[in-house]
């Protein structure tokens, strides 16, 4: 069993930036790719970026590209999402999850076994 705790959501005006954290915890979560998806009312969960086990790859979405990044420091079992230039379309709530098979990257919802809670985001324009 994998558990993960996403914290860093708030508020801000667009154009500012956030970093989000998500810490991972269960034995085999050092071992797992973590995504980041986001999810607003009325629409499908959708891709935001990944990383994967050992942090050597990463992927991202086009919306997102050049404004976010992920990165992963298995020393804290933590992975983060540093948002910067955020827009309006931006807003959502964010979730991470760890991956259903060990070392895979991926970036579909349906191959993530564990989620986190969620943490609001929001940005004002």
């Amino acid at each position: 069993q994998v558990q993960l705790v996403e914290s860093g959501g708030g508020l801000v005006q667009a154009g500012n930036s956030l970093r989000l954290s998500c810490v991972a915890s269960g034995s085999s979560s050092s071992f797992r790719a973590i995504g980041w998806f986001r999810q607003v009312p009325g629409k499908e969960r959708e891709f935001v970026a990944s990383v994967s086990a050992p942090a050597t790859n990463t992927n991202y979405a086009d919306s997102v590209k050049g404004r976010f990044t992920i990165s992963r420091d298995n020393g804290k079992n933590t992975v983060f999402l540093q948002m910067n230039a955020l827009k309006p379309e931006d807003t959502a709530v964010y979730y991470c999850a760890a991956t259903r098979s060990l070392w895979s990257i991926r970036t579909s919802p349906d191959d993530y076994a564990y989620w986190g809670q969620g943490t609001q985001v929001t940005v004002s324009s």
